[in-house]
């Protein structure tokens, strides 16, 4: 069955999503990029208000694929106490050497998920290196949150290609990307693990903006009932 993953910026928005029973709360600043890094003591925070309730996942920042950069903003987050740590595999850097540095947190039994972005056209045969870095998932965003939705981006039928190739390596597999409420039926349809949301669960749409309580409750009651 697949769930529903919201973005919240602070421990209010948390609350709400945690009311709403929505299904992983994600903690990021959309204001701060595609995968803006909240702060520590933020996720600190909400994680001890949250107290096992509900998966919770965070991400690193819009970060370069330095491995030292990236493991030491792994290492900080996972150590937050949230149950899977977000690493956008941004355009240029070093991609295997950071998959390789990586390994060690994931033997080390730190969740990681790997985001990439479908507006950089990722090549899917990295998922099995990811998958080989004791990465537990992957998620398909975009990057650039002005062109448009992930269905804008990418046709369908690559984004069921990326879902399967998720499966085929044993990875939880996630979509989002400035997902509307007309995107949910075709996306549930792949079968993904999640589908997460920030814009939409938001006033007037704005990913910057306050949590929409009407919103949220919509689109989860939607996901259930598909």
């Amino acid at each position: 069955m697949t769930g529903m993953l919201a973005s919240v910026t602070h421990l209010q928005e948390a609350l709400q999503a945690l009311q709403y029973e929505v299904d992983i709360i994600d903690l990021k600043d959309p204001a701060q990029g595609a995968l803006g890094d909240l702060e520590i003591e933020s996720i600190k925070t909400i994680v001890k208000a949250i107290n096992g309730q509900r998966q919770i996942s965070a991400t690193i920042g819009d970060l370069p694929m330095h491995p030292q950069t990236i493991f030491s903003a792994v290492l900080a987050k996972a150590e937050t106490g949230v149950d899977f740590v977000k690493i956008g595999f941004f355009p240029g850097g070093d991609w295997n050497a950071t998959l390789d540095a990586l390994a060690d947190l994931g033997n080390a039994g730190i969740n990681m998920i790997a985001v990439l972005f479908a507006d950089t056209q990722p090549e899917l045969g990295i998922l099995s290196k990811i998958k080989s870095a004791r990465f537990r998932g992957v998620m398909l965003d975009t990057m650039d949150k002005q062109k448009g939705s992930l269905t804008d981006m990418m046709p369908q039928k690559s984004i069921q290609n990326f879902v399967e190739q998720a499966a085929a390596n044993h990875l939880i597999c996630g979509l989002a990307g400035s997902l509307r409420v007309a995107d949910i039926p075709a996306l549930k349809s792949l079968k993904p693990d999640y589908l997460g949301f920030r814009g939409a669960l938001c006033s007037q749409q704005k990913r910057t903006g306050e949590l929409d309580e009407s919103a949220i409750k919509a689109i989860c009651s939607l996901i259930k009932k598909l």
